[in-house]
């Protein structure tokens, strides 16, 4: 009698693996992966003509494409469309689409774009993780927080003491997290902006002495380009900027002169502001964007690709739900091809019922960043170093890295 199941493969080596149990011939299995593989990709502001020919384009290649209606109508104003189909579709709609006027031979381009920077198996953060540890085998990196000030939401004053901040990140290190970000000025909502001076004042000991002690990768949690810039020149290793370089548009000069590693997060509005009532319409669209604007403006500045970490920002500016959907959703942000930083440590959007304080939240934190690694994330910020490395090798597991 025959039987049915369903197959979920996550990786084109699990398709593949199917493929071989039935003994399926080596080139049907080359034509037949691309076609396991579902997206749904939406191309932003579009010509209503453009829209058209690509819906059109689209359904002759076996997909589907959603437009509004006012696309039919010519609507002069830009359009999005949403596409779904295989791979291989995909790949047949950008090969035709070469050929059309109304801009879609760009769109052509980021379409195949995409499909290059998602068709690798390995990681995206493998040429960090070798640039920062030599070992591209160890990932998610582990970043463990160490807030050298008076006021941080979780551990603040407990490091304000350069002795007691360098102890405790060497601590860090000697656990087993790959990095250390030093942040002289608290982001906790809420939280009120120091002067370029207190910050150094704060920072720039520890980094010191940090650096006497060891060569790992030190990272500068910063806004400010000379606190940056200065950070460096004690021997910090990369930079931390929740802007997003938009606090100071310096920032991204002093990136592209040192060539040192760039964490770009996302923020709605600044850390006194942000969780007075942060709104999205549409929020990974919104998230899309706003890293569009920040590469392209980077890029300007002479910052490499190469050199840029993308963090969606939880828990600034965000609504507790809005927190889980980027931790659901967080594999969208691979179109990037950049490596992804989260930080979900100890954070109110993963408070329960039992009102507990953030030093209280270990479970939850283990949790959500588990399924922030699995879901895509390279580099994991953490309060709790030695947790979050049993759980990675957890996600690991599920992931067929060990």
């Amino acid at each position: 009698m025959a039987t049915i199941r369903e197959i979920i493969a996550y990786t084109p080596e699990e398709l593949v693996q199917e493929f071989d149990s039935l003994k399926v011939d080596e080139r049907g299995i080359g034509i037949m992966s691309p076609k396991g593989f579902f997206h749904v990709l939406r191309l932003r502001s579009l010509k209503s003509p453009a829209a058209n020919i690509l819906k059109q384009e689209m359904i002759s290649v076996g997909g589907e494409c959603a437009t509004s209606r006012s696309v039919v109508l010519g609507d002069p104003e830009p359009q999005d469309v949403i596409v779904m189909g295989t791979r291989r579709q995909l790949a047949k709609l950008g090969s035709r689409l070469k050929a059309q006027p109304f801009g879609l031979k760009q769109a052509a381009g980021r379409i195949e774009d995409f499909l290059k920077k998602t068709t690798k198996s390995s990681r995206r953060a493998d040429s960090l993780l070798l640039t920062l540890t030599g070992e591209p085998s160890r990932y998610p990196l582990i970043m463990g927080i160490l807030n050298v000030t008076p006021d941080s939401f979780s551990d603040g004053n407990a490091y304000i003491d350069t002795s007691a901040a360098v102890s405790h990140g060497m601590t860090l290190f000697e656990q087993g997290g790959e990095i250390v970000d030093v942040g002289g000025e608290s982001t906790r909502p809420g939280s009120e902006s120091v002067s370029t001076e207190e910050e150094l004042g704060r920072v720039l000991p520890v980094i010191t002495r940090l650096r006497e002690q060891t060569d790992r990768p030190i990272s500068i949690d910063t806004t400010k380009a000379q606190v940056a810039r200065e950070a460096l020149e004690a021997g910090a290793t990369l930079i931390n900027d929740v802007s997003a370089g938009r606090h100071d548009p310096q920032m991204f000069e002093v990136a592209a002169q040192a060539e040192c590693l760039l964490i770009l997060m996302h923020m709605q509005g600044k850390p006194k502001t942000m969780q007075q009532n942060p709104h999205y319409d549409y929020l990974m669209d919104e998230l899309h964007g706003f890293f569009d604007e920040r590469l392209t403006q980077a890029a300007k500045a002479g910052v490499k690709e190469e050199q840029i970490i993308l963090d969606p920002g939880i828990g600034f500016g965000k609504r507790r739900g809005d927190n889980y959907e980027i931790l659901r959703r967080l594999g969208e942000l691979r179109i990037f091809g950049r490596p992804v930083a989260v930080g979900v440590s100890r954070k109110s959007f993963l408070q329960s019922e039992l009102g507990e304080m953030p030093r209280d939240r270990l479970e939850e934190s283990i949790a959500a960043g588990t399924i922030a690694m699995v879901n895509g994330a390279d580099i994991l910020r953490v309060h709790d170093v030695v947790p979050a490395l049993k759980s990675r090798i957890v996600s690991r597991r599920l992931m067929g890295s060990v």
